[in-house]
């Protein structure tokens, strides 16, 4: 056989592996999985010399045995890897006997759009059954459940509120403690580090799925320690009945941002590419609650902003320049309909006016949620008929970003607006932090 392992995947090699025995089959499929990963993954790591493991590595060094009496479910997404290889193919090379799939928002394996429903399936590699989390049902129901004892939890978050997949777990653990099972989480760092606390607590009225606790906009926590956090504060339901356990990272400081990490990034989602997307995305997400273009149907979703009428002058992005270590470059572009990232995004085949945002320094010198919710103020003021969504209020929260984008509470900064806010959650959540 004359293929490449690269070849292999992109033929119908599962076909065959599907047709041989199963214990054979998987062997055979997590060494070419292996190898699809590619070895550039692997020595990109090598080469950074990673210095935290994430929860998934403690894992597979010290629970397997125990893994290996029960019937496990996963809760994962791309993100779920150790040293290159998915933790669904790494579990099954090492007798873990999987039972079922759940997908969040975005997929088991990461192919969808933002807000596009998830179908219940089979995963084409394995043979699993595959069980949307986003689509009819937002938590695991007791059918999907009936040959499950364990779940395992195991998605990167990008330390949003109205980032999705902390609600899952949620919704998860609610679930899980209605039938009896434990959750353990493998925790992974947050990108933003866990010192950086900012915004508006969550406001009751704006309660949705991108919003559904009541903690700051950039919360500086885990998964595990939000995990924790749900079950003491007694935010889900059945959570005096709930059995979670959080494999807990290695080396993981509260002041590292991910590039610090030595872990290689992979997309959360699809418009999620790399770090610098994620990082400006706490701010530059608002965005997306007006008829502004946050950069979907590009190559630099939430980096590139603007519409076919905003005007910034160049005094105001020199200004915005001097408040962080930021490059602002003006631009135009075209959004187009991107299969599985965007499909008709906002002012598609238009030309945009707009900039295009890029890092020059040190990540921990940006503040992306101020940055961003001054950049879509100035942003505002320089585009004609801005309109507003009422997205906007579930992303923040509250409607106090109207009157800051209106200009409306100058006398007041945004750190001013939202400082009671931070310190009072920053009390609550401290019982539940697991690293200094």
């Amino acid at each position: 056989m004359n293929d490449t392992p690269a070849k292999m995947c992109n033929t119908g090699w599962t076909k065959f592996l599907r047709r041989i025995s199963p214990g054979l089959g998987i062997f055979i499929f997590v060494l070419i999985a292996g190898a699809c990963s590619g070895q550039k993954s692997r020595s990109d790591e090598a080469s950074k010399g990673s210095k935290v493991q994430a929860g998934a590595e403690v894992l597979l060094e010290k629970h397997l045995p125990t893994l290996r009496q029960h019937k496990v479910g996963l809760v994962m997404n791309p993100t779920a890897r150790v040293k290159g290889v998915h933790m669904l193919d790494t579990l099954l090379a090492h007798d873990i006997p999987v039972s079922a799939l759940f997908a969040p928002e975005h997929g088991f394996r990461g192919r969808a759009e933002a807000g596009e429903r998830i179908k219940d399936g089979v995963d084409q590699q394995t043979g699993l059954p595959v069980y949307s989390l986003y689509g009819d049902t937002r938590k695991p129901t007791p059918e999907m459940l009936k040959k499950v004892d364990l779940l395992l939890f195991d998605i990167q978050d990008v330390g949003a509120r109205f980032y999705t997949y902390h609600v899952t777990l949620g919704k998860v653990i609610e679930a899980a403690a209605r039938a009896g099972i434990p959750v353990w989480v493998l925790d992974r760092p947050n990108p933003a580090g866990g010192k950086y606390v900012a915004g508006w607590l969550l406001r009751e009225k704006f309660r949705s799925f991108v919003g559904a606790y009541p903690i700051p906009v950039v919360h500086g926590m885990t998964m595990g320690e939000l995990a924790r956090m749900m079950v003491g504060e007694s935010w889900i339901e059945h959570a005096g009945k709930a059995e979670v356990k959080v494999i807990r990272m290695k080396n993981w400081k509260r002041e590292m941002l991910w590039p610090e990490t030595g872990l290689r990034w992979y997309p959360p989602s699809p418009n999620l590419p790399r770090f610098s997307n994620a990082y400006f995305y706490l701010g530059t997400a608002f965005f997306e609650g007006t008829n502004l273009s946050e950069g979907r149907g590009t190559d630099a979703p939430f980096l590139k902003l603007g519409s076919p009428t905003t005007n910034i002058p160049d005094s105001v992005i020199n200004r915005l320049e001097k408040s962080a270590p930021v490059d602002i470059k003006k631009i135009t572009f075209t959004p187009r309909s991107i299969p599985g990232k965007s499909v008709h995004p906002k002012f598609e085949g238009e030309k945009v006016k707009g900039i295009r945002l890029s890092l020059k320094g040190n990540p921990d010198q940006v503040k992306p949620l101020e940055f961003g919710l001054e950049l879509l103020r100035q942003m505002i003021k320089y585009t004609s008929s801005v309109t507003y969504k009422e997205h906007l209020f579930r992303l923040a929260g509250t409607k106090k970003i109207k009157a800051y984008l209106k200009g409306e509470s100058q006398k007041q900064s945004l750190p001013e607006s939202w400082e009671e806010d931070v310190n009072s959650f920053k009390k609550q959540r401290k019982p539940y932090l697991l690293y200094k």
